[in-house]
């Protein structure tokens, strides 16, 4: 009981300077009974969509956080069509088209593959691991961002490969 008594006091000792520094506003319920309206916020964030770059509509190609920008996966699809399409004749043609993706989105940010801190490879198949990398190694001859590699049971659009980034620049 003793011990007990003296871990509440622990805890509330921590916990006091906590909460004096917090304050409590009211928040205004919605039309819809149960919901929360929130103030607007000022994003912390810039979405960025250069034309002809392929995508899907449920995500962005990039999003710029700071000085970070966040891209997302890339795959070898034709620039400029729509449905998307894969740029024909293997793994090998795909990554490159995927780097060019990549090198598309980055401008478009203002930044280059310099740029890039870290990159995950997704490979549906791992056998495909050589020949990535032979071509990988084309845009990154000295100084490559950190980098994983994983094989996955399916990418988007029955891609080969593909790639995501991060990238760290001065902010705007």
């Amino acid at each position: 009981r003793e011990r007990l008594q003296m871990t509440r006091s622990i805890l509330a000792a921590l916990l006091l300077p906590l909460l004096i520094g917090c304050s409590f506003e009211e928040r205004q319920r919605g039309e819809i009974e149960g919901t929360v309206v929130i103030p607007e916020m000022t994003s912390r964030k810039e979405i960025i969509q250069p034309e002809g770059v392929a995508r899907l509509p449920v995500f962005s190609s990039a999003v710029r956080s700071g000085n970070l920008i966040f891209l997302s996966g890339a795959i070898g699809a034709l620039p400029g069509v729509n449905p998307p399409q894969l740029v024909e004749g293997g793994v090998v043609p795909e990554t490159h088209q995927t780097m060019e993706n990549i090198i598309a989105v980055l401008d478009a940010a203002g930044a280059t593959l310099l740029d890039l801190i870290k990159c995950t490879v997704f490979l549906a198949d791992i056998s495909d691991y050589a020949a990535v990398n032979e071509v990988y190694v084309q845009y990154f001859p000295s100084d490559p961002p950190a980098r994983s590699a994983v094989a996955g049971s399916g990418l988007a659009l029955g891609a080969r490969v593909e790639i995501e980034c991060i990238a760290a620049v001065p902010e705007a």
